[in-house]
């Protein structure tokens, strides 16, 4: 089903999973674990990243899957990097063949290494390209990213809201949204789109804290910031894993309920391939259902 449909046709909020390709075997078990420890909780769908490290195949195979092996609904990732339009079109048309119905379209990061984004000849330099492409030729609900805290690469939130209208009116069918820790910035985002004539539905990208190292290395590189009260919070757990991680899940619990009941259409969870943080702050939504108290 189509993740478009989906969003409209559910009375309560979707919620959603993010994994990325393993590279080793033990990758492997850990994702396929955590697929299934996750599948439980009845996902509305999942989607499988592309990262610089894997192919466009093991995407389009890992999402393949998932679907056939676990029965959810998943969409694969598709990026611009090193990729003419043809290849593009070849990846597209074996996605197609598998019957799955959703594709994530992104520009891509740069290649390690290197700072600014190069097309590869006869490729394509911008996500609503590549938006455009599959809008023209595909069937598919194209789902595409949006940043809540303006994308790293664009000199102020003007020409980024202006970059992401462009992108919409390509032919976007729903936002996930870049991770975020400050509930604030996303409500301000999506008033300042809806403003701007942008009424796709916005769900919010949520990566619960499991590692703070590890989380300031992402927030370092892809436009997301840590409050400061929450920073400190975690300084003062360094050398204690396990207090970080149910600081994590805390924090991530509070700030799904005040997105849910404000009115957010679901959460899409990055789950970094493992599952007991996602598991956690979801059992406790579904139990304690927030989103109902913004209806009451």
């Amino acid at each position: 089903m189509r993740i478009d449909e989906i969003l409209a046709t559910r009375t309560d909020p979707v919620f959603s999973f993010e994994f990325f390709p393993p590279q080793t075997p033990q990758g492997e078990r850990n994702l396929l674990a955590a697929v299934t420890a996750l599948r439980d909780l009845e996902p509305a769908f999942v989607s499988v990243t592309k990262t610089g490290a894997s192919t466009q195949k093991q995407t389009i195979e890992l999402v393949r899957r998932v679907r056939a092996e676990h029965e959810i609904e998943a969409a694969a990732h598709f990026t611009c990097v090193g990729a003419t339009r043809e290849e593009l079109r070849s990846s597209l048309d074996e996605l197609r063949a598998t019957g799955l119905q959703n594709m994530l379209a992104l520009r891509g990061d740069p290649p390690p290494g290197e700072t600014s984004f190069a097309a590869t000849e006869g490729g394509l330099t911008h996500a609503s390209e590549l938006v455009a492409l599959v809008a023209a030729e595909y069937p598919f609900c194209t789902v595409a990213a949006c940043y809540p805290e303006t994308h790293p690469e664009a000199p102020d939130a003007e020409t980024d809201l202006a970059h992401l209208r462009a992108k919409v009116d390509a032919g976007v069918d729903v936002l996930i949204t870049n991770l975020f820790f400050s509930n604030a910035a996303y409500f301000d985002f999506e008033r300042r789109a809806r403003a701007a004539g942008i009424d796709t539905p916005i769900v919010p990208g949520i990566m619960p804290i499991t590692n703070a190292d590890q989380i300031k290395r992402f927030t370092a590189t892809c436009g997301a910031t840590i409050p400061a009260g929450l920073l400190r919070a975690l300084d003062a757990r360094a050398g204690d894993a396990e207090a970080v991680a149910d600081l994590g899940v805390a924090y991530a619990t509070l700030q799904c309920a005040e997105l849910l009941a404000a009115g957010a259409p679901g959460i899409h969870f990055y789950t970094l391939n493992r599952s007991p943080a996602t598991r956690a702050i979801l059992s406790a939504l579904r139990l304690t259902r927030p989103w109902e108290a913004g209806v009451q």
